[in-house]
């Protein structure tokens, strides 16, 4: 059998804390070289803030659940009357899973009569009656945190918490810590794909002790040797060798296993989905021009909700000529839009150009949007958009008076999403679109990105996809996107009627 490789990283504390824990022994089954070591670090005097990462699969959320019952139940290793640990996940389930497994370790009596459990919705919380000691444990809702006062506060996989309410959840745990004596906080889980992600920083410094179990980042990912290195509960788990050696033939053959491979398996910190770009910047400005707007234009069309923006996108077929609009509500104003969205006076600038309006009150008024893209563009030849917001744009289309014209209501998933990311991919790599020279289309190119599915079919990774791309003006990617694909369609059929619906006030 392969020997486990040290820790790829580790910050260390001192540790003078005994190394047996009989209760945690037990509730393990024994506890391995790996989990000995870590409880005994992020225990040790001085040590308010503890982070643990490693791969997928080697009992972590086992180990947060036995820490839990050693806290609550009377024999346990850290036992003391009043104390309370809170157990936090990224969801109420994965919370309960942690729940359940306190619950098997300290097994109340049918009876029940040491302890009162609570089992709900919003939450789990089991009590020691006699010393009053106990364990919560809850999603990472910041609301749900205020008025606690653990003794012990456990983070599983944090990579995986909303990045909406993570940081504010993070923040009202460590605020609680103080309050009791000996309070300390730890944060388990597998390493986060941004380095400004909160549990990526006490994992690069941030914490009091620390240990990291990965691969090497330059590494062949593919040597059982850094397998070793970022799954050290191998030795104890042949069903994890066997599984491990299953994954890793299937990543040998797609890149989109790859993907998951390196994150969840290597523990590289890289992102669990193969990204790439839409299309590399040097493609794009060879492509730019000023191609005449002759013969029929093709529409694609992106509407967005209250929160993003909405777009048309042009396309020429027969000169390859691409332009956009693209519109957000008047509320918040632009100036206001581009500090949140951090993309300083990006907006105000795209605004002065002509490309980026101001349309409606909190959500983009769809018939204005239209009605200036019939001044600009002239009326369609067809028109191609989401199929999710369907009702609107019909409604939309007929207000604002747009000749009838064939509509394609396409799907944003793997199937037809990928068929027009490899058109339009196909459409710049033949020379045949010619975008014009455009604020609003550099800088939404730039941050377009795609994500692939196992058969290795590319989408667009649309800004609710993407954590780091949250701020990313893919509504007028995803508008040109459609209406290439489009017109390449419209070429390579001219003489056959399209399978669209007309449009019509009828």
């Amino acid at each position: 059998m392969t020997p486990m490789a040290p820790p790829a990283e580790k910050h260390a504390t001192p540790r003078r804390l005994e190394t047996r824990f009989a209760f945690l022994d037990g509730a393990l089954g024994g506890l391995l070289a790996w989990e000995r070591r870590f409880v005994a670090g992020v225990m040790s005097p001085g040590v308010t803030v503890g982070a643990l990462s490693m791969s997928r699969g080697n009992g972590k959320t086992a180990l947060c659940g036995a820490l839990a019952a050693s806290v609550l139940h009377p024999e346990g290793d850290f036992h003391a009357p009043g104390r309370e640990v809170v157990c936090v996940a990224g969801s109420h389930g994965q919370a309960r899973l942690i729940f359940e497994d306190v619950l098997r370790i300290v097994d109340p009596p049918a009876g029940r009569t040491e302890w009162k459990i609570w089992n709900q919705l919003g939450g789990a919380r089991i009590e020691h009656l006699a010393s009053g000691a106990r364990v919560r444990c809850l999603g990472s809702d910041p609301r749900r945190a205020h008025g606690i006062r653990p003794w012990l506060a456990i983070l599983d996989e944090g990579a995986q918490w909303p990045s909406a309410t993570g940081e504010k959840m993070v923040a009202a745990l460590q605020t609680s810590l103080g309050k009791v004596e000996g309070s300390r906080m730890i944060a388990i889980g597998t390493r986060p794909d941004s380095p400004s992600h909160w549990f990526a920083r006490l994992l690069s410094g941030g914490a009091d002790y620390c240990e990291v179990y990965s691969g090497d980042p330059g590494g062949d990912p593919m040597s059982w040797r850094e397998v070793v290195r970022a799954n050290p509960s191998l030795p104890a788990m042949p069903a994890l060798r066997k599984q491990l050696h299953a994954e890793r033939e299937r990543a040998r053959r797609d890149p989109a296993e790859l993907a998951s491979w390196k994150a969840l398996r290597l523990n590289l910190g890289t992102s669990d989905t193969t990204e790439s770009v839409l299309l590399d910047a040097d493609q794009w400005a060879a492509a730019e021009g000023d191609a005449s707007p002759t013969g029929p234009c093709i529409w694609g069309v992106d509407l967005g909700g209250t929160v993003s923006g909405s777009a048309v996108s042009a396309y020429w077929p027969e000169t390859g000529r691409l332009d956009a609009l693209m519109a957000f509500p008047r509320r918040p104003d632009l100036r206001d839009r581009g500090l949140r969205d951090g993309v300083g006076r990006l907006y105000l600038d795209c605004h002065a150009e002509g490309r980026l309006l101001t349309l409606g009150g909190e959500a983009v008024d769809y018939p204005s949007l239209f009605r200036a893209a019939l001044r600009r563009f002239g009326p369609p030849a067809a028109l191609i958009a989401d199929r999710w917001k369907r009702g609107e744009l019909r409604d939309s289309l007929v207000g604002a008076d747009v000749p009838g014209a064939p509509v394609d209501l396409r799907g944003q998933g793997f199937k037809d999403g990928a068929e027009d990311v490899r058109r339009f991919r196909r459409a710049f790599a033949e020379g045949k679109v010619a975008p014009v020279p455009s604020l609003l289309l550099r800088s939404g190119m730039a941050e377009a990105r795609t994500v692939s599915d196992p058969a290795g079919n590319q989408k667009l990774a649309k800004s609710s996809q993407g954590g780091r791309r949250e701020r990313a003006r893919d509504d007028m990617v995803a508008a040109a996107i459609l209406a290439v694909s489009a017109g390449q369609r419209w070429k390579l059929r001219p003489a056959e009627p399209m399978e669209w619906v007309r449009v019509s006030a009828q």
